[in-house]
């Protein structure tokens, strides 16, 4: 049977690096403020969804793919891979 997974089981494959990246940050970005700039950008999150994409349990829609890119400066690729 065929199952929306990465390898490691997960939902998602972009999870660790948008905890990388928003981590990474000069002045790190908590997850509240990630789903406050997302809301921004017209996507409805909150900190738990963030949370739960960062743990690979929440698949992440490709409209957000794009909205997390423009957030952090990054082509879709960077986030993908």
């Amino acid at each position: 049977m065929f199952k929306n997974k990465s390898e490691s089981g997960k939902n998602n494959i972009c999870g660790r690096k948008v905890c990388e990246l928003r981590m990474g940050l000069a002045t790190k970005m908590s997850q509240r403020m990630l789903a406050e700039r997302l809301q921004l950008e017209g996507i409805d999150v909150d900190k738990n969804a963030i949370q739960r994409i960062e743990s690979g349990q929440r698949f992440v829609t490709d409209i957000e793919i794009k909205a997390l890119c423009k957030i952090f400066n990054i082509s879709c690729d960077e986030l993908l891979n």
